[in-house]
C-alpha cells in the first residue's frame, strides 16, 4: 500500500496589525505619549509650599506655592488639603516667637507629608514635601532658597535689607520675591534628576543633624520650637563641658603618675647643686 500524505502545513499567523489610517497612527502615539508623561510624573515630588517667615514673630515675609497644589480647577479634597498645610504652616511660624530657634528640623504631619525648617540671619525658612521627599535635598532647597531671598532683598534695598525685615509690618509684604522662589522649585522637583544627585553626593551635612519631631508635639502640646532649638543647644554645651573635663581628668592623671618622679629628680639635682657648688 502506497504511504499516506504528509499533513498540510500550518497556516501562518496573521501579520501584526499595523495602524493603517492617520487616525489610528494619531491615536497610537497619543497614548505613548501619555504613557510617557504619566511615567515621568511618577518622579514628580515636588516641595508643596515654602515659606519665609521673621523669627522674632512669626510674620511670613513671602509664601510660594506648588500651582499643581493650589486648589485652582482640582479636586475639593485636594484643595481643602492644602488649606489645612497652610493653617498648620502658620501655627509652625507662630511656634517660632523668641528669636533663638536655630538649626534644622524636620517635622511629620498626620499625613504622608513632612514639614522641613531652616533659620538662618533671623528667618525661617519652611516648605512642605511628600514623606519620601529625600530630608538632605530638602534641606539643600531651603539652602538655596535662603540665598535666593537674601539676593533679593539685597538688590532691592542694598545693605537696608535687614532693617526692612526688622520692620516689616504687613504679611507677605514681600511677595515680590515669590518668581524666585518657584524658579528654585521647578529645579527640586524630581528628586531623582542628576542635578539633583550630584547636589546630594557634594552636600556634606550630616542626616543625623537634622531633629524629628511630630507636629502633634509641637502644636497640640503647646511646644515652641525654640524649645526644640534649647535642647539641641544645651546637648552641644554638655559636650562641650564633657570634653573639658575629659582633659582635665587626663591631667590629672599624668600629674598622679609622674609627679613623684618629677619631684624625687628635683630633690636629688638640689642635693648636687649644694654639694660641689
Amino acid at each position: 500500500s502506497s504511504p499516506a500524505p504528509p499533513p498540510p502545513p500550518a497556516p501562518l499567523p496573521p501579520p501584526p496589525a499595523y495602524p493603517t489610517t492617520r487616525e489610528e497612527r494619531t491615536d497610537i502615539e497619543g497614548k505613548k505619549k501619555k504613557k510617557e508623561k504619566k511615567r515621568k510624573e511618577g518622579k514628580r515630588m515636588p516641595p508643596l509650599l515654602t515659606y519665609a517667615a521673621r523669627v522674632s514673630d512669626g510674620l511670613p515675609l513671602v509664601a510660594s506655592f506648588d500651582p499643581s497644589s493650589s486648589g485652582g480647577g482640582g479636586a475639593d479634597g485636594s484643595a481643602r488639603s492644602t488649606e489645612e498645610h497652610k493653617r498648620q504652616a502658620k501655627d509652625l511660624l507662630r511656634n517660632l516667637s523668641g528669636g533663638r530657634t536655630t538649626g534644622r528640623t524636620s517635622i511629620e504631619t498626620s499625613g504622608n507629608n513632612v514639614f522641613h525648617h531652616l533659620v538662618r540671619d533671623g528667618i525661617c525658612y519652611l516648605t512642605l514635601t511628600e514623606g519620601s521627599y529625600p530630608r538632605r535635598l530638602a534641606f539643600l532647597y531651603l539652602e538655596e532658597c535662603a540665598d535666593a531671598f537674601v539676593g533679593e532683598m539685597s538688590r532691592d534695598y542694598g545693605d537696608r535689607w535687614r532693617i526692612e525685615i526688622d520692620t516689616a509690618a504687613r504679611p507677605y509684604q514681600f511677595i515680590k520675591a515669590d518668581p524666585a522662589l518657584q524658579r528654585l522649585r521647578r529645579n527640586f522637583v524630581d528628586p531623582t534628576s542628576r542635578q539633583n544627585a550630584t547636589k546630594l553626593n557634594e552636600d556634606l551635612s550630616e542626616i543625623h543633624s537634622i531633629m524629628r519631631r511630630n507636629i502633634e508635639e509641637v502644636l497640640n502640646r503647646g511646644e515652641k520650637l525654640e524649645n526644640v532649638s534649647a535642647i539641641s543647644s544645651k546637648l552641644v554645651d554638655q559636650s562641650k563641658e564633657f570634653k573639658w573635663g575629659a582633659k582635665k581628668l587626663t591631667w590629672q592623671a599624668m600629674v598622679n603618675q609622674y609627679g613623684p618622679m618629677a619631684a624625687m629628680g628635683a630633690f636629688v639635682l638640689f642635693v648636687l647643686y649644694m654639694k660641689f657648688f
